[in-house]
């Protein structure tokens, strides 16, 4: 792997090894494991705990002492934000062919007044993989759970709802390019894909099951920022297909390593409230 790896927070790596050694498993796991293992992407150990504890208190992690052990389990919140990543990752994928030339159309006016909550409501809308049209005007290219989205913003009671069809004289290929970065996230794509290619060399720093958490949180972090545009509105050479093949064979490659390491290092106990939550 190139020396360039591309900067992932703390939490993003811990989101990623939950969803792939806690979720669905039915385990609370010591958080003295959890700490090993960030240590192995090297996440340093005051880092470490001050991302477990944010997360804590955002409630995306219970804690349960044991003895003088303290165990980590899943809530309701973070399985539901585990489980997206995981569609995304692995059933969504990067091509949109199927589009049948829909478009979700959001448009809101918010006072000044509640400028914090405009901006909410702007973070959300980019997450949902919306682009700014014009104005309070925003789009995405598909049916969206909007009530998902607005769920919890106050300024929610400002916004206009439709779904409707580009006619002429709209160029949807000139809508596409104004409305989101498209540049930026070819480029975004193709980093990852010198970065991991060709297969990046065996490193001391980091064995399988570490490079495995890199990749991943790095390649969740860049569908989260993909729109899932429609691919016959998208440049000839639109890299993300490629990316995707990279990702997903590389990740098969450290998958028996990784998975041995972390059967070894993890220490869990049964989460018996997985199945009430």
């Amino acid at each position: 792997m190139a020396s360039d790896i591309a900067e992932v927070r703390p939490q993003a790596l811990l989101l990623t090894f939950f969803g792939g050694h806690v979720l669905g498993r039915g385990v609370r796991v010591s958080t003295g494991s959890v700490l090993k293992v960030l240590d192995r992407v090297g996440v340093a150990q005051h880092a470490a705990r001050s991302a477990l504890g944010r997360m804590a208190d955002h409630g995306l992690l219970q804690r349960h002492r044991r003895g003088r052990q303290v165990y980590l389990g899943l809530t309701s919140r973070s399985r539901e934000i585990l489980n997206d990543g995981e569609i995304r990752i692995w059933r969504t994928g990067v091509v949109n062919d199927r589009w049948d030339g829909t478009w979700t159309l959001l448009g809101f006016t918010v006072p000044e007044s509640q400028r914090q909550q405009r901006h909410l409501l702007r973070s959300r809308l980019l997450w949902a993989g919306f682009g700014s049209l014009q104005g309070g005007l925003w789009i995405a290219p598909s049916p969206v759970e909007v009530n998902a989205v607005l769920e919890d913003i106050e300024a929610a009671e400002h916004v206009k709802v439709f779904q409707a069809r580009a006619i002429a004289p709209t160029d949807v290929d000139d809508l596409v390019g104004g409305a989101w970065d498209l540049q930026g996230l070819a480029k975004t794509y193709q980093r990852f894909i010198e970065r991991w290619s060709p297969d990046p060399p065996e490193s001391e720093a980091m064995d399988a099951l570490a490079r495995q958490l890199q990749l991943t949180a790095e390649w969740l972090q860049i569908l989260r920022q993909d729109p899932r545009l429609p691919i016959r509105h998208l440049p000839d050479d639109w890299p993300a297909e490629q990316a995707q093949r990279l990702f997903r064979r590389l990740h098969a490659a450290l998958e028996p390593e990784a998975r041995a390491i972390a059967v070894e290092l993890l220490e869990t106990i049964p989460d018996t409230d997985e199945g009430a939550s």
